[in-house]
């Protein structure tokens, strides 16, 4: 049996992912070092254009992960994990993180290519050129107006525990209790 009718009969001819089941076609989770049904899912074309270029993702389509992270394949197991990793600025997805178990070979393999993710994510840098990494502090340098919160955030408040994006101009913190993106080019990096 070829690995993608393998994956069309695990899944019940629907993507493990949000039980799609029109374009349907297999992705291999990396890292791969052989191409089997063990490391590969079934995915539709909505699920599989996010996540294979990185692109932005839809935070309600991938309420999904609500039912498929509970699934027993490990490959949909990691990329449930990947996805909210990403999502992680959304409650409901970090509350999903949060009750997500993995066994640790599973946790590995999801944590593999996220560190490589977190190295690129690097090039984030302040006003100064700092680098920023995940978890650093920083203090805004400027007032700024924070879009449908309702609030400003104001010159010289420290946001602590910070989170790198796929866009390294961007990060995300919580200010006034609210989790939001910043412009790096509006921070310091604080000691």
């Amino acid at each position: 049996m070829s690995i993608e009718q393998t994956l069309l009969q695990r899944s019940n001819s629907k993507c493990e992912l949000c039980s799609s089941e029109s374009g349907l076609k297999t992705y291999n989770v990396p890292p791969v070092d052989t191409a089997d049904a063990d490391h590969a899912i079934l995915a539709c074309d909505t699920c599989r254009n996010q996540f294979v270029d990185n692109a932005e993702l839809n935070a309600n389509h991938w309420r999904c992960l609500n039912d498929s992270m509970w699934t027993p394949v490990p490959a949909v197991q990691v990329m449930a994990w990947r996805l909210l990793k990403r999502l992680d600025s959304e409650n409901w997805a970090q509350d999903l993180l949060d009750m997500l178990y993995l066994e640790d070979d599973v946790q590995t393999w999801a944590e593999a290519t996220t560190s490589a993710d977190t190295e690129d994510l690097v090039a984030s840098k302040d006003s100064n050129g700092t680098p920023l990494v995940a978890g650093d502090s920083v203090t805004l340098i400027k007032d700024l107006d924070v879009k449908g919160a309702g609030f400003t955030a104001k010159r010289g408040t420290v946001v602590k525990n910070i989170s790198l994006t796929d866009n390294p101009e961007h990060i995300e913190g919580r200010v006034n209790g609210t989790r939001i993106v910043l412009l790096t080019k509006f921070l310091k990096k604080s000691n």
